[in-house]
């Protein structure tokens, strides 16, 4: 039995049409699944703990397969009662899909479908956790307050001027448009120069794995990464590897603007680091602290600032059908 999550919005608004076009081959290849809509914000973390639940006293993993984009697969992360119950499969109708760029899965909806239900193949990938560790109450203007204080990534999270850029994307009526003639990666370029001649000055501390403590003046971003793309193929660290059980820092700060603008287009090709005080480093556990509140995101969902925030890699903790 497969269960399906589908995010119908996705691709803007294409979603539904792709899953429209993948149904007929369950159906004519006599697969027993089971179909779940999103409706809301919110629902599908609500319908995979829904399902999963269900399986956690089973003896065989329940298989998922996620319909959207990276956000879907963010929000159903949120809702697995047990990432060893569970094989997730995913078939990519994002405007960013990185997830799908990092694990070079297939591009045709429907050979991947196939490639899923085959069943032969699948992989162990690391697992992000980030904790907010103060008790902001500055919420972002498309989604409410989380519950928890923690929350799963797969993708990415970063502090600061990322998310910052995603926080806007995901509100601006300007990202449809552009999706609509495949140039939704014009959204975060445009939003990225409008943040960065508007971010303000902010000094930070990162430790790494509760030893090594990185001082910065004038704080930018961070990201912290488990598989190389965010933001729909910035590749801000291309060494990044998704079995290693570690994150992936890229740290910008001290930066003149004028640099950075120079720098912004070379990190889709990985070159960035040759730029002065873009550095990289690699730790299984961070914490932040920032003097001022900055936007947080996990796999470009934004929900809340933080001036504190936790972040950790458990180690190949989710099994992926590809």
């Amino acid at each position: 039995m497969y269960h399906i999550i589908i995010n119908p919005t996705s691709k803007s608004g294409k979603g539904l049409a792709i899953w429209k076009t993948l149904e007929p081959v369950l159906l004519e290849k006599n697969v027993p699944y089971r179909a779940y809509i999103s409706t809301y914000i919110g629902h599908v973390s609500e319908l995979a703990e829904e399902i999963t639940s269900a399986a956690s006293g089973a003896e065989t993993p329940l298989n998922l397969i996620l319909l959207g984009g990276d956000g879907t697969v963010n929000e159903a992360l949120q809702g697995i009662a047990d990432f060893d119950k569970v094989n997730i499969g995913y078939i990519p109708t994002g405007s960013s899909n990185d997830l799908a760029r990092a694990l070079k899965l297939h591009r045709n909806p429907t050979e991947l479908l196939l490639q899923i239900l085959d069943g032969t193949h699948s992989r162990r990938i690391d697992l992000g956790i980030l904790t907010y560790d103060d008790n902001t109450e500055i919420v972002s203007r498309l989604h409410k307050r989380p519950e928890h204080r923690s929350r799963y990534f797969i993708v990415s999270s970063g502090i600061g001027f990322d998310a910052a850029v995603c926080e806007e994307a995901l509100f601006s009526p300007i990202k449809n448009t552009l999706n609509r003639f495949k140039l939704g990666k014009l959204t975060y370029l445009g939003i990225a120069l409008k943040q960065l001649i508007t971010a303000r000055s902010v000094s930070c501390r990162i430790c790494l794995d509760g030893k090594d403590t990185i001082k910065i003046p004038k704080f930018l971003f961070s990201a912290f990464m488990i598989h190389p793309y965010e933001g729909g193929g910035f590749r801000f660290c291309p060494q990044a590897d998704d079995t290693d059980g570690l994150l992936d820092l890229c740290v910008v700060g001290n930066l003149p603007k004028l640099l950075i603008l120079f720098a912004l287009p070379t990190a889709f090709f990985g070159k960035h680091y040759m730029f002065p005080r873009i550095n990289h480093y690699r730790a299984s556990s961070v914490r932040v602290r920032a003097s001022v509140p900055l936007w947080v995101h996990t796999d470009g969902e934004v929900y809340l600032k933080s001036d504190r925030i936790s972040i950790s890699c458990l180690g190949q903790r989710i099994r992926f059908l590809v």
